[in-house]
Parts: structure tokens; sequence; C-alpha cells
């Protein structure tokens, strides 16, 4: 990684302090007085020493003696936020007890809560799980969902996994932190669009490959599909899956440039692309441009791969181009193994505001109307379904498994992990916690070998707590969550299930006739299987404002 020789601001501190020591230490030696300020200075040296060669904060590593200050006013933040601020619960973008509980998951220590919950159940939105008056003993929690089980090389996933995020937008120690941590507990890393990097591959956790517009890892000069190079790498036995990138929650139908500036030898490297050079993702693929190519690739892709599931990830936007899909999927018969819904509510590095506020369907609303597309076209069966959108906690899981995914994936959730902060620093290179930057001096302080078992322990105290869920409700796998085990308060005086509260479709109901939706039977007629284009009714809405 490359070193900056320039001498950093946040060490002034630590600096002034080895000065002050030495000046008030010869002041006193030659006045015989003083020696109570040589000695402040004396322990504020020791504490910045101690700072920069302990391994546990990076933080610290990063801010010696300022950091302490951070942690003292942070705890006593509770009180003062208690008092003075905000609730524990307020969500900006998580809350301080989604992020608590994550902390305290990923370092293995008390997860309890005494006296109550702060929540209020009595609060339109409020939700919980129905429990079963015979509770069900479950021996493991490593649960697993069979993707790809057509393949000739199907991948047994956990339920809950690493979404995507790339080497260039996290640093080097934060994806090996992360890949280890995968490797350790049996759980899939999804390498993000950036491709695989030699820090995907150095610890040998099972990775997803997520092959966006811009072709990383497998493409020709011009930015165009590579087959050798797709080819080599998705052989990998590292590459459990391929992941085709459509768009993502946070910024869908949006492209991105990483400035030449910032295309390191290891970025360049994991991409394909020159060093230097503006690396470009375009908002669209062109090895594709219909909704069968799109299926057509995906075969391609699989043939290519050697036989291993091969799916793609998709923000929901205009309904009638994700119906344009499965209407290809029935008429050619060429089906994905798997596809990943990205909500609106999902994360990112940077991206403009309006985008990450008002473009996008949220998880809920996509997944089901994936899963009833899929369900009434007498698809499910054999597409697996993912779901991500700030999913951090066991409940989080469950509730995104009852609405009809098969398994979850966390991107935020697993940085709070690696001891994310959530300073909101991602697009600056500031980042103060050494995951989200390329500033050697920062990451390098993140400390792989406690991180990555913490992104374990997190992963794994996660689902032992789902298990102790499904326990309590009479369940023995997350397979058998439905919606009639989530209750939603739609009123402080009405309740209703999410069997009550959503419309599921039944097998086969979109291809019997009028489903009683009206996205369904609105767009679904119109939908045709050779081109993303909206229906005629549509074109013509858009000639004139008389509608």
């Amino acid at each position: 990684m490359e070193k900056t020789t320039t001498f950093p601001v946040r060490y002034t501190v630590y600096a002034l302090s080895i000065v002050g020591f030495i000046v008030s230490t010869a002041i006193a030696l030659l006045t015989g007085s003083g020696y109570l300020f040589a000695l402040i200075f004396a322990a504020l040296t020791a504490l910045g020493t101690y700072d920069l060669l302990q391994r546990k904060h990076t933080i610290s590593r990063n801010y010696p003696i300022l950091a302490n200050i951070r942690y003292f006013l942070e705890s006593i933040g509770p009180e003062i936020r208690q008092y003075f601020i905000q609730s524990d619960t307020e969500e900006r973008p998580f809350s301080r007890e989604q992020r608590r509980i994550v902390y305290q998951r990923a370092k293995n220590v008390l997860d309890k809560r005494p006296f109550g919950s702060q929540l209020n159940m009595y609060e339109e939105g409020f939700e919980w799980m129905n429990h079963s008056l015979t509770p069900t003993h479950i021996q493991d929690s490593d649960f697993r969902i069979l993707i790809g089980k057509h393949c000739a090389q199907p991948y047994s996933a956990s339920v809950f996994n690493i979404s995507a995020m790339s080497f260039g937008s996290l640093s080097a120690n934060a994806i090996l932190s992360l890949n280890t941590g995968a490797k350790m507990g049996g759980f899939y890393h999804d390498t993000g669009e950036g491709s695989i990097s030699r820090y995907h591959r150095q610890p040998g956790g099972d990775l997803v490959w997520e092959i966006g517009s811009g072709y990383f890892g497998c493409r020709h000069k011009d930015g165009s599909f590579n087959e050798d190079m797709f080819r080599d790498n998705a052989r990998l036995d590292q590459v459990k899956m391929i992941e085709i990138k459509l768009s993502q929650g946070a910024k869908p139908g949006h492209g991105g440039i990483l400035p030449g500036a910032k295309v390191t030898p290891e970025i360049a490297e994991a991409r394909g692309v020159a060093v230097g050079e503006d690396c470009v993702s375009p908002a669209s693929h062109s090895a594709f441009t219909t909704p069968v190519e799109l299926l057509e690739f995906v075969d391609h892709l699989r043939e290519l791969s050697g036989g291993k599931p091969v799916g793609f990830k998709l923000a929901i936007g205009h309904p009638w181009e994700w119906f344009a899909i499965v209407k290809a999927m029935l008429e050619t018969r060429r089906k994905p193994d798997f596809i990943v819904v990205d909500g609106g509510e999902g994360g990112t590095g940077a991206a403009p505001l309006e985008f990450i506020n008002r473009l996008g369907m949220p998880m809920n609303e996509a997944l089901l109307l994936v899963h009833n597309t899929l369900v009434g076209t007498n698809l499910r069966d054999d597409i697996a379904i993912g779901a991500a959108g700030k999913i951090t906690s066991a409940f989080n899981i469950a509730r995104t498994l009852a609405l009809g995914a098969d398994w979850c994936n966390s991107a935020r959730g697993y940085m709070f992990s690696l001891g994310c902060i959530q300073a909101l620093n991602c697009h600056t290179g500031r980042c103060p916690s050494g995951v989200a930057t390329q500033d050697p001096r920062r990451s390098g302080k993140l400390d792989v070998e406690l991180k990555s078992q913490r992104v374990f322990n997190y992963h794994k105290n996660t689902l032992d707590a789902l298990q102790h869920l499904l326990e309590a409700s009479g369940l023995r796998h997350p397979s058998e969550l439905g919606p009639e085990h989530i209750v939603r308060r739609t009123s402080k005086t009405e309740v209703h299930s999410y069997m009550d509260l959503f419309h599921f479709l039944e097998p086969g109901a979109l291809l019997d006739g009028e489903t009683g939706m009206t996205v369904f039977d609105k767009y679904w007629p119109h939908a045709t299987a050779n081109t993303f284009e909206p229906p005629e009714f549509i074109l013509k809405l858009r000639e004139t404002k008389l509608r």
C-alpha cells in the first residue's frame, strides 16, 4: 500500500505532549520546581505511546490521546442523549441500540437488557414475532440453504452473509478481516463489483463474485466482457456463486467513476484496469440489452464457470421491467439460480442525496413483489431469493425470511462488527475506524486478527439468537418462517399478521388470470420478454400532461 510521508495533524496532541514533557522536565531540573507539569506531560506521553502500540482499538491508534476523549464522551453518551438529545432507539440511519447489539455480539460480551423494552409497543409500525406454548430444541444454529440445486456445483449458503462491498470502497485490512471471519464461520463474502482482490484471496473464505456493468476482473480494455478472464476467475475453488449486479438499492440506475488518482496498483490488479486511469462503471450493461439476452448471459456464465450457481441482484424500480424478465424466463425456460433483492434503504460509500432518500423500492415491498411474481408463475421452487436492506439482528432476519426470502445479506452490520462508528465519512477517505478508507495510516491500524474474530462472533451470535427465536416459536429451521409468524401494529387498537396485512399469491395465480393486485393486473399483461421498454399506454402518458 502507498505510504504518505507528511506528518499527520491528528498526532499533534501526542507530539505536543512529548515536547511538553521534555521542556517541563528540563525546567524542573534547572529550577527544582514544576515537577507536577512534567508528571502530567509524562502521563499524556505514556498514554499516547500506549495508544499507538496497542492493537485493540483502531481509533486510538489513529488518534492517540484524542481518542480517549471520545471514549469518555461515548461512555456518558446514553445519559446525555436521554436527558438532552435523543433516545437510544432513534434511527439515523442506525440507532444506538442497533449498533450496540452488533458491537456486543462481535465482542462476545453480554447482550442482555435489564428492566424491560425501551420500545413503544403501542406505536404504529411496532412488530413482533409470535411464540409457541410448545417450544422446540434445535441442535445447531448453522442454518443453511441450498442454492443452484440443478447446477453441477450447487452451494450450501448460510442464511446470513456479508453483502457486496468492494475493495477500494473498503480498506485492504477490512477486506482481509471480513473474508477471514467468513472462512472461520463458513458463510460467504460478496466481493462487490470491484472484483476479486488479493485481499479476498489470501484468507480463502467463500466468495460470491459480483459482476457489475464495468465487468471488473473480466473485461477487455474497452470495458466489454472478457470470457477468458471470467473463466479463469470463476473457476477458482474459492468462488462459489456468480452474481450479476443489475442495480443496487442505494443508487439504482446510477453509474460511477473511481478517479484515476485513486486507482492504485492493487485496485488496478483486481479490476483489470490501468493504474492511474479513471475507472468507469456505466449505468447499464453492454453484454445484454433485453430480458432474453440477460438470461442468455446467465446461462453463458454458468457454463463458463463450470456449473456454479449464477443469479442477479437488483433493486426494483419500474414493475414492468421486472415482469419482462420473468416473462423471458417463462418463454425461454432459462432461469437464474438465485435473485438478490436489494432494498432502497441500502447503504453505499457515496451517492447523491436524492438517490439515497427517494429512489428505489424499499426492501419489504421489493421482496414481496419478487416473491409473489415467482410464486404466481410457478418459478419459485427453482429460484432462491436473498435480501438485503438494514439487516443487523436476528429479528431482522426472521421478518425478512417470513416475507419470502431464503437468506439475508448485511453490509453495514458487518462494518459495525469491524469497528465502524457510523461517522458518515465513508466518501471522504477519512474513516476514523480504518474500515472505509484507502489511507494506509488509518487502515493499517485495523488489526486483522482481532477484527476477523469479531466478524465471526457477530455472525455466530446473531444466528444463535435466531435459533432461540425459532425455538420459542416452535420452529426447527428458518425455512419454516412464514407471514403468519410476524405481527405488526397498524394503530393503537389494531394489529395484523403479515399473512393478513400483505397479499400473497397462490401458486400459478399469475398465469391463471387476474390476481386482485393492481401492480400485477395493470402491468403484467403489457410486459414483454424482448424488451425493457415501457408499455404503450405508459409511453402515451409521457407525451402529455393531460392525464
